[in-house]
């Protein structure tokens, strides 16, 4: 297994992300770009889910297109950070009267086993200190054959904001064999991992921080520094030209059908664009 550093604060990341709720959905474009090339890998997936789970679904942007990819599907859209989700009354309006609201954990999931077809996370395990725990409840509420689809981030993320501030200053984020190793250990099948570095180019290094702080997206290390960085590097990221790379990493596996040997065979992919 790989080394992350330091543990997320995860009280702090819930408050910073409960802040950014009126702002998060403008400044969360990487968000947005990724949900879209999550959601063209079900375009090879044949599944007719009843209830979809969209864990970590901040303002649940992403129900529309699970809604008009599964039109009969009831979607419950859930998240730690209670500001960050809509009213289940604007969701029923907007997406039918079966999609629902949640504030809850992803490592406590309040639901019955085997009651959900599809889980999708897009961009949420890497807020997690332990992403095998939400794995393990992703297979517990999961019906036989279900499916489980993500996204997160893996450890190149946002390299170049390390290397100039030092990496208690930057998360750590887990690699994607072990986020593999962990979709086994939990007891899913057939798991299948891919990875893509994406770059965003910023006119000034201060666009960048803006998102990240109107994105609820700062750093929040247990051991992070409490006090502002250098002068030097905020007049740096402020004033040039910087480019923020993100490691992507994206996987799905399926729940094992009790008769079914366990499969422990994790394939791998890389692209770079």
């Amino acid at each position: 297994m790989s080394e992350r550093s330091s543990g997320i604060d995860e009280r702090a990341a819930r408050r910073r992300f409960s802040r950014a709720a009126r702002s998060y959905a403008g400044a969360s474009k990487l968000e947005a770009e990724v949900a879209q090339r999550l959601a063209e890998r079900l375009d090879y997936v044949k599944l007719a889910p009843r209830r979809i789970l969209d864990a970590g679904s901040g303002p649940a942007r992403d129900a529309g297109a699970l809604a008009s990819r599964y039109p009969r599907a009831e979607i419950v859209a859930l998240d730690y950070a209670l500001p960050m989700l809509p009213r289940t009354g604007t969701l029923a309006r907007l997406f039918g009267r079966g999609t629902l609201a949640v504030c809850a954990d992803l490592a406590r999931l309040p639901f019955a086993p085997g009651g959900v077809e599809l889980v999708w996370c897009n961009m949420a395990l890497h807020w997690l200190n332990e992403p095998l725990a939400a794995f393990r409840e992703f297979e517990r509420v999961l019906a036989p054959e279900g499916l489980v689809i993500f996204s997160t981030l893996g450890p190149d993320t946002l390299k170049e904001l390390r290397e100039a501030a030092g990496g208690s200053r930057v998360h750590a984020f887990t690699d994607m064999h072990d986020l593999g190793d962990m979709l086994v250990a939990a007891g899913l099948q057939a798991p299948v991992m891919e990875m893509e570095l994406l770059s965003i180019e910023y006119a000034r290094g201060a666009q960048l921080l803006a998102d990240l702080r109107a994105s609820g997206q700062t750093n929040a290390r247990v051991d992070r520094a409490r006090g502002l960085a250098p002068r030097a590097l905020l007049q740096t990221w402020r004033e040039a030209p910087v480019r923020a790379t993100y490691e992507v990493v994206y996987g799905h596996a399926w729940k094992r059908v009790p008769s079914e040997p366990e499969l422990k065979t994790v394939r791998v992919f890389k692209r770079f664009s």
